[in-house]
């Protein structure tokens, strides 16, 4: 597997990306201001995930996706982790990660991989998203803010 920078004439994957965030609208506005990298397998995109900066020397991981059929194999795992020393190499000192208060499996992934609590935006997927949105049978309503120091 390997993971790549999407080059600038190549689509992102939209359907991967709206996977992990149903908002077309918000999803398209951070990837053209943000670096999407992919992963392939066999020449085929299995995953992405998007680092945005958001405030000098600090970086956001706003989305982070893997094909259904390629999950539980540690891609996510191998995505966080290469976010992280990516916006390390590129000087940044933070890395920020946000997920739904539903996002069970995301949130305990991040933890794993470092990142600690540092808010929660109340309401969130309420104020932001048009459509209600439900996982693991909880609605999503909160926005459980993470960073780890690089």
């Amino acid at each position: 597997m390997e993971i790549r920078l999407l080059n600038k004439d190549e689509n992102p994957p939209l359907d991967l990306l709206l996977a992990a965030d149903p908002s077309r609208k918000i999803v398209e506005e951070y990837v053209k201001r943000g670096d999407c990298f992919i992963v392939e397998n066999d020449r085929k995109v299995v995953g992405v995930f998007v680092l945005l900066p958001t405030r000098p020397e600090t970086v956001e991981l706003v989305n982070v996706s893997v094909a259904e059929k390629h999950q539980g194999k540690g891609i996510g795992k191998m995505l966080v982790m290469n976010a992280i020393q990516t916006a390390k190499g590129k000087g940044y000192k933070t890395i920020e990660i946000g997920t739904g208060n539903s996002s069970i499996g995301q949130f305990a992934l991040y933890q794993k991989c470092g990142f600690r609590i540092t808010g929660i935006d109340r309401d969130f997927f309420i104020r932001h998203y048009q459509e209600e949105i439900f996982e693991n049978g909880i609605q999503c309503r909160d926005m459980i803010r993470l960073s780890r120091d690089l």
